[in-house]
């Protein structure tokens, strides 16, 4: 769990990976730049550099982000949620940049989701068209892409998560910040870089009233332990 000074999610993801999956992990520090022997790297959410400029821009330049896209580029697991979507776009690792929520508002709520691509590391437990249920927290959320971009995201099965409504259809009421597309979460071209805007973390827990996110962390884990490894 990377932390970067403002990030305010990675104690939630910490607890998540010790405490309900039983799996070690452990925060690694902005300055640092070694990532030797880690499975996957989250960037949790929060407010990165206090989101100074807008948010992930000044993230991106930390040595700790020198270590994320070389650990990637060697086929490690890289999960951005919120922020650390952010984060992940403004250092070139995902395609396309977030804009403020079409609201201008701060948007906190439980929203809907459907899977798009169930044959990811970040997926594989879950079944193609599934409907998660997943809150979201942000301000800037709104996602862009160039036609071109969105189109080849499309093609290429790179949009693994999208807003929808309970009973998953894709509407306008059903996205939260006027995302394009209704896009909530991408992954690389290679499939092992995934940002998305809802929070896993906050439904991992039967006494948070819902354990949706378990499917995309209990994924996480079934990929690494079946021996999935490193995507090239």
């Amino acid at each position: 769990m990377v932390v970067f000074p403002g990030s305010n999610c990675d104690a939630d993801v910490l607890h998540v990976v010790q405490q309900v999956l039983g799996q070690e992990g452990r925060f690694v520090w902005h300055r640092e730049e070694d990532l030797s022997g880690f499975d996957c790297v989250v960037l949790p959410g929060g407010f990165s550099y206090g989101d100074y400029l807008r948010p992930g821009a000044i993230a991106r330049f930390s040595p700790v982000m020198r270590a994320v896209t070389a650990f990637a580029a060697a086929g490690g697991l890289v999960l951005g949620i919120c922020n650390g979507f952010q984060v992940l776009l403004e250092a070139g690792l995902l395609p396309g940049a977030m804009l403020v929520n079409d609201s201008v508002q701060f948007r906190c709520l439980e929203t809907w989701l459907r899977v798009e691509n169930a044959a990811t590391p970040f997926t594989v437990a879950c079944r193609p068209g599934q409907v998660l249920r997943v809150p979201v927290a942000h301000h800037e959320g709104n996602y862009y892409a160039d036609p071109a971009t969105l189109a080849e995201l499309e093609a290429q099965a790179q949009v693994v998560l999208r807003y929808v409504n309970q009973n998953g259809e894709e509407t306008p009421e059903a996205n939260p910040n006027g995302s394009a597309r209704n896009i909530a979460g991408i992954i690389n071209r290679y499939g092992n870089v995934l940002g998305l805007m809802p929070h896993p973390e906050r439904c991992a827990e039967p006494i948070l009233g819902n354990t949706d996110g378990r499917y995309l962390w209990n994924s996480l884990l079934s990929w690494v332990q079946q021996g999935g490894g490193r995507v090239v």
